[in-house]
Protein backbone atom coordinates (compact mmCIF):
# COMPACT_ATOMS: atom_id res chain seq x y z
CA UNK A 1 0.00 0.00 0.00
CA UNK A 2 1.35 3.42 -0.89
CA UNK A 3 2.15 5.71 2.02
CA UNK A 4 -0.97 7.81 2.51
CA UNK A 5 -3.50 8.51 5.23
CA UNK A 6 -4.68 4.89 5.15
CA UNK A 7 -1.24 3.38 5.78
CA UNK A 8 -0.63 5.89 8.57
CA UNK A 9 -3.98 4.98 10.12
CA UNK A 10 -3.29 1.24 9.85
CA UNK A 11 0.04 1.82 11.62
CA UNK A 12 -1.74 3.74 14.40
CA UNK A 13 -4.40 1.03 14.76
CA UNK A 14 -1.72 -1.67 14.88
CA UNK A 15 0.10 0.25 17.63
CA UNK A 16 -3.10 0.73 19.64
CA UNK A 17 -4.00 -2.96 19.39
CA UNK A 18 -0.55 -4.14 20.44
CA UNK A 19 -0.43 -1.65 23.33
CA UNK A 20 -3.85 -2.77 24.57
CA UNK A 21 -3.08 -6.47 24.05
CA UNK A 22 0.71 -6.90 24.13
CA UNK A 23 0.46 -10.68 23.71
CA UNK A 24 -1.72 -10.42 20.60
CA UNK A 25 -0.46 -12.22 17.53
CA UNK A 26 -0.55 -10.36 14.23
CA UNK A 27 -0.83 -12.39 11.04
CA UNK A 28 -1.56 -11.50 7.42
CA UNK A 29 -4.34 -13.70 6.04
CA UNK A 30 -6.40 -13.94 2.89
CA UNK A 31 -3.69 -12.95 0.42
CA UNK A 32 -4.83 -12.68 -3.19
CA UNK A 33 -3.74 -10.99 -6.41
CA UNK A 34 -5.72 -7.84 -5.64
CA UNK A 35 -4.32 -7.72 -2.09
CA UNK A 36 -0.88 -9.41 -2.06
CA UNK A 37 -0.10 -8.20 1.47
CA UNK A 38 -3.24 -9.85 2.83
CA UNK A 39 -5.45 -8.65 5.67
CA UNK A 40 -3.82 -7.93 9.04
CA UNK A 41 -5.50 -10.01 11.74
CA UNK A 42 -4.93 -9.82 15.47
CA UNK A 43 -5.60 -12.75 17.80
CA UNK A 44 -5.30 -13.59 21.46
CA UNK A 45 -7.25 -16.59 22.71
CA UNK A 46 -9.18 -16.24 19.45
CA UNK A 47 -9.61 -13.61 16.77
CA UNK A 48 -9.79 -10.04 18.10
CA UNK A 49 -10.14 -8.08 14.88
CA UNK A 50 -9.13 -7.59 11.27
CA UNK A 51 -7.94 -4.38 9.64
CA UNK A 52 -8.90 -3.90 5.99
CA UNK A 53 -7.90 -1.04 3.72
CA UNK A 54 -10.26 0.23 1.06
CA UNK A 55 -10.00 3.13 -1.37
CA UNK A 56 -12.03 5.45 0.86
CA UNK A 57 -11.68 3.97 4.36
CA UNK A 58 -9.98 1.69 6.82
CA UNK A 59 -12.31 -0.91 8.35
CA UNK A 60 -11.60 -2.54 11.70
CA UNK A 61 -13.89 -5.53 12.20
CA UNK A 62 -14.19 -7.02 15.68
CA UNK A 63 -14.96 -10.73 15.35
CA UNK A 64 -17.29 -10.81 18.37
CA UNK A 65 -18.20 -7.13 18.32
CA UNK A 66 -21.93 -7.74 18.76
CA UNK A 67 -21.13 -9.07 22.24
CA UNK A 68 -19.03 -6.05 23.23
CA UNK A 69 -20.33 -2.98 25.00
CA UNK A 70 -19.63 0.14 22.97
CA UNK A 71 -20.39 3.03 25.34
CA UNK A 72 -18.45 5.50 23.18
CA UNK A 73 -20.28 4.55 19.97
CA UNK A 74 -17.24 3.60 17.91
CA UNK A 75 -19.02 0.86 15.97
CA UNK A 76 -20.54 2.40 12.86
CA UNK A 77 -20.64 -0.51 10.40
CA UNK A 78 -21.94 -4.10 10.30
CA UNK A 79 -24.41 -3.04 12.98
CA UNK A 80 -26.97 -5.63 11.85
CA UNK A 81 -24.48 -8.50 11.70
CA UNK A 82 -25.16 -11.35 14.07
CA UNK A 83 -21.68 -11.61 15.55
CA UNK A 84 -19.30 -8.96 14.29
CA UNK A 85 -19.23 -5.17 14.44
CA UNK A 86 -16.95 -2.78 12.57
CA UNK A 87 -15.50 0.68 12.70
CA UNK A 88 -15.15 2.47 9.36
CA UNK A 89 -12.63 5.32 9.51
CA UNK A 90 -12.60 7.75 6.59
CA UNK A 91 -10.04 10.41 5.63
CA UNK A 92 -10.22 13.25 8.12
CA UNK A 93 -11.98 11.19 10.81
CA UNK A 94 -10.48 10.99 14.26
CA UNK A 95 -10.40 7.76 16.22
CA UNK A 96 -10.97 7.90 19.98
CA UNK A 97 -7.79 6.04 20.90
CA UNK A 98 -8.72 5.37 24.53
CA UNK A 99 -12.16 4.01 23.60
CA UNK A 100 -10.59 1.89 20.85
CA UNK A 101 -8.05 0.42 23.27
CA UNK A 102 -10.90 -0.37 25.68
CA UNK A 103 -12.70 -2.29 22.90
CA UNK A 104 -9.54 -4.29 22.19
CA UNK A 105 -9.10 -5.15 25.89
CA UNK A 106 -12.78 -6.11 26.16
CA UNK A 107 -12.49 -8.31 23.05
CA UNK A 108 -9.53 -10.14 24.58
CA UNK A 109 -11.43 -10.59 27.86
CA UNK A 110 -14.41 -11.99 25.93
CA UNK A 111 -12.13 -14.43 24.09
CA UNK A 112 -10.69 -15.59 27.40
CA UNK A 113 -14.05 -15.96 29.17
Amino acid sequence: MAADWRSELVDLIRTLILQAAPDAVEEAKWRKASNPDGVPTFSRSGLICTVETYKDKVKVTFAKGASLADPDGLFNASLDAGTRRAIDVFAGDSLDQDAFADLVRDAVALNQA
